[in-house]
């Protein structure tokens, strides 16, 4: 089984990611925070061939980020929906900044 596989589960030996309590460990929470980020739609946990959850180093910062609202006073379904918008933020302006990269490389005036 590869780590892509369709069934959306990993080889533990083919994918780094954390076990559900080592993932709160490193977060300084409780598994029942990660449980309540994946009702909320945050993350929702990999599954190794084993069937346990698993989380990545991404999932792990985006849990983090969360955290950081939720320990500020925030609902934890604003906190997720504050994460999901500034993730989509990052990634929108990476874009972004690779197609200005490629059209300055053809068009070098166009960039004046």
């Amino acid at each position: 089984m590869t780590a892509d596989d369709t069934f959306g589960r990993l080889n533990d030996d083919d994918y780094p990611a954390y076990t559900m309590g080592r993932a709160a460990e490193m977060l300084g929470t409780t598994p029942a925070f990660l449980r309540a980020l994946g009702e909320a739609r945050l993350i929702t946990p990999l599954r190794s061939e084993g069937g346990h959850r698993r989380y990545s180093r991404y999932q792990l910062r985006i849990a983090a980020r969360a955290r950081e609202l939720v320990d500020r006073g925030t609902p934890i379904e604003a906190a997720c929906r504050i994460v999901i918008l500034e993730d989509q933020l990052e990634e929108a302006q990476r874009i972004n900044a690779e197609y200005r990269r490629a059209a300055e490389s053809v068009n070098p005036t166009a960039a004046e």
